[in-house]
C-alpha cells in the first residue's frame, strides 16, 4: 500500500467512496458534479496554479498489485475564504448576585468564523475491506510528513473537524434539540446542502444571540464535542500526535474541533531526512509490529509518495530500501527521503 496524489482518474473511485462515506462526512457529499470540482481542485493546487488561500491537497491510498483506490484524506492550506467558515465557540456566561447569594456559570454557543485561515486535515475515508494492517494509520499520518516536507503552503494553525454524533438511523440528537428548529429539514438534508458548499442558508437562518446550553435537551447536550462511534479511532490518532480540543464544535452536529502548531504534531516535530540505499537484503515490514514501522516519503511536490517500511532499514544516515520500494516512491540511490516512525514511542 502507498499514497499518491488523486489523478485524473481516481473520479469513479471518489464517487464511490462519497457514496459509502455516510451522513455526517460534509467533506465527501454524494455529487458527481461537486466530487469532479474537488479533484479539479486538488490537480491544480498539486500543479501551483491556484492561489495558496485555494489550494486542497487530495492524496489516495493505493494498492499496489492492483492500483485500487483504498482510502483518501487531504489537507486544506486555509479556510474560510472561498466559503464563510461557522463554527460554534463553547464558551461560559456568568450569572451572579450578592443580594440573593446566586453564582451561577452557565455553558454558551457563540456562532463564530473564528478558525478562518486556519489549515485543516480533513476528508478522511478508508473503505471498509481495506481496514487493515495499518491502513487507517498510514493514510491518517502521511499527511504530517507533507507538512513537515512543504511548511510554506501552510499556516502556523491546524485543526482537523470532527465528525460528530448520530445513531445507527444517522439522527443526531444536537440537531434535533437545536438546527431543527431555526432549518425545518431533516439532519442529513442540511448535512448534504452543506457538503456542496451552499452554505448562505447558515448565515440567514442560524441565530445570532448565544445558545445557553441548559436549554437544549439532556440528550444534546450530552453530544456536544462527542464524535461519531466510527471517528473515535480517528480521534485517538490525533490526539496522539499532540492535537487537543479547541472548544469550537460543528453547529450541525456538535462534533469537536481539534487543532494544534503544525510545528508542534509530534510526526512533524521527530521527521528526519535520510539518504537512499538499495538492497535486497532490507527487512520487509511487519504489520504486526508495534513500533516496528517508518512512514518514508520522496519529498516530491506533484509525485508525492509514501509508504512503510521496517524501521529496522534505517541507519544513522541511510535508509535501505529494496528496489521494488524504491521504485513506488519513484527514488534512486543518493536522493533523500524524510521518515518517521508511524506510530508515536510512547503507543
Amino acid at each position: 500500500m502507498y499514497i499518491r496524489p488523486i489523478q485524473r482518474t481516481d473520479l469513479d473511485s471518489l464517487c464511490l467512496m462519497a457514496k459509502h462515506s455516510g451522513v455526517g462526512v460534509t467533506s465527501l457529499p454524494d455529487n458527481r458534479q461537486k466530487m469532479a470540482a474537488k479533484l479539479d481542485q486538488a490537480l491544480a493546487s498539486f500543479e501551483k496554479s491556484l492561489p495558496l488561500t485555494e489550494r486542497v491537497y487530495l492524496f489516495a491510498l493505493v494498492d499496489e498489485s492492483t492500483e485500487e483506490l483504498a482510502g483518501i484524506c487531504a489537507l486544506e492550506s486555509s479556510i474560510g475564504h472561498g466559503d464563510v467558515w461557522y463554527n460554534y465557540h463553547v464558551g461560559k456566561s456568568v450569572h451572579a448576585s450578592r443580594e440573593i447569594g446566586v453564582h451561577k456559570i452557565t455553558q454558551t454557543l457563540y456562532l463564530s468564523n473564528d478558525l478562518t485561515g486556519c489549515s485543516e486535515i480533513a476528508t478522511l475515508f478508508l473503505m471498509p475491506n481495506f481496514r487493515n494492517n495499518q491502513n487507517g494509520h498510514l493514510l491518517s499520518r502521511s499527511r504530517y510528513l507533507f507538512l513537515a516536507e512543504f511548511p510554506e503552503l501552510f499556516g502556523d494553525e491546524i485543526i482537523a473537524e470532527m465528525r460528530g454524533y448520530s445513531d445507527e438511523d444517522g439522527n443526531s440528537p444536537f440537531w434535533e434539540s437545536l438546527g431543527r428548529h431555526f432549518f425545518q429539514m431533516e439532519f442529513s438534508d442540511a448535512d448534504y446542502l452543506t457538503g456542496l458548499g451552499n452554505k448562505v442558508f447558515i448565515a440567514e437562518l442560524m441565530p445570532k444571540f448565544p445558545i445557553h446550553v441548559p436549554m437544549l435537551t439532556a440528550e444534546a447536550q450530552a453530544v456536544i464535542g462527542r464524535v461519531h462511534p466510527q471517528t473515535e479511532p480517528a480521534l485517538a490518532m490525533l490526539k496522539s500526535e499532540g492535537f487537543e480540543f479547541n472548544h469550537y464544535i460543528d453547529i450541525f452536529d456538535g462534533g469537536p474541533s481539534v487543532g494544534t502548531k503544525i510545528k508542534n504534531i509530534r510526526a512533524v516535530r521527530e521527521s528526519k531526512t535520510y539518504q537512499v540505499g538499495i538492497s535486497d537484503q532490507t527487512p520487509a515490514p511487519d504489520f504486526g509490529v508495534k513500533h516496528g514501522l517508518l512512514m518514508v516519503s520522496n519529498r516530491q511536490l506533484g509525485e508525492y509518495r509514501v509508504l512503510l517500511v521496517d524501521q529496522g532499514a534505517a541507519g544513522d544516515d541511510t535508509l535501505w530500501l529494496k528496489p521494488a520500494q524504491a521504485k513506488i516512491l519513484h527514488v534512486r540511490a543518493g536522493d533523500t527521503v524524510r521518515a518517521v516512525s508511524l506510530r508515536p514511542k510512547e503507543l
